[in-house]
């Protein structure tokens, strides 16, 4: 009895972190978005009641550094939410009863006449998306950024277990930060009539001037 009570505990707890997980990264960035908007109009309002326009220049460049501390305070918040979706997904991994509807497909393997997973607008849109939620900190010492990201989507259209495989480690973790912060769902993937679950590979490119 106490064997079986673990075992719908351990399930319970699996299906409820799958649901949430996109929403630890989601919550944090509502969290910093706020506290830019609250920002964003205090400085305005200083700056509206300046006359002297030296003054004027130095709120300016004083709410642009804010905006920058922002934006590396939002990243370290980000960074410890995919720590420990990470440390989640490792305690928790998927589990399926049904072996019929449990395969995960690579992209370029799904059988002929079958649905693959897709993103609203498609492969292009997501890669738009991705890079404009990439986090980088200063200049990189090269001009282009390369990775390869890998993710499933799961049969609710969320993704998981996200591994960026690159040259360079932080690129790797602002890419797979990016992809738990897409705002969309998926369309999951379907094979003989059953959603399932389904594996992408994605290369990723950034270029710098």
């Amino acid at each position: 009895m106490q064997k079986n009570l673990y075992i719908f505990l351990f399930f319970l707890l699996s299906h409820l972190f799958f649901g949430q997980q996109n929403e630890e990264f989601k919550k944090a960035k509502g969290y910093f978005d706020n506290h830019r908007i609250l920002l964003g109009q205090s400085f305005k309002k200083q700056f509206d009641l300046e006359k002297d326009d030296y003054k004027k220049i130095e709120i300016k460049k004083t709410f642009a550094e804010f905006m920058v501390k922002m934006d590396s305070l939002q990243n370290v918040e980000f960074i410890n939410s995919l720590i420990r979706v990470k440390n989640q997904e490792a305690l928790f991994p998927k589990q399926e009863t049904d072996t019929k509807q449990s395969f995960v497909h690579e992209g370029n393997k799904l059988p002929q006449n079958e649905k693959p997973a897709t993103y609203p607008g498609g492969l292009n849109e997501m890669r738009k998306e991705v890079v404009n939620l990439l986090y980088i900190d200063g200049s990189p010492a090269t001009k282009e950024l390369k990775t390869d990201v890998a993710f499933i989507v799961e049969k609710d259209g969320e993704i998981t277990h996200v591994e960026a495989f690159g040259d360079n480690p932080t690129f790797n973790r602002q890419a797979e930060i990016a992809m738990y912060l897409l705002p969309k769902k998926f369309s999951p993937a379907v094979i003989n009539n059953n959603l399932v679950r389904y594996r992408f590979k994605m290369p990723l490119t950034m270029k710098f001037d």
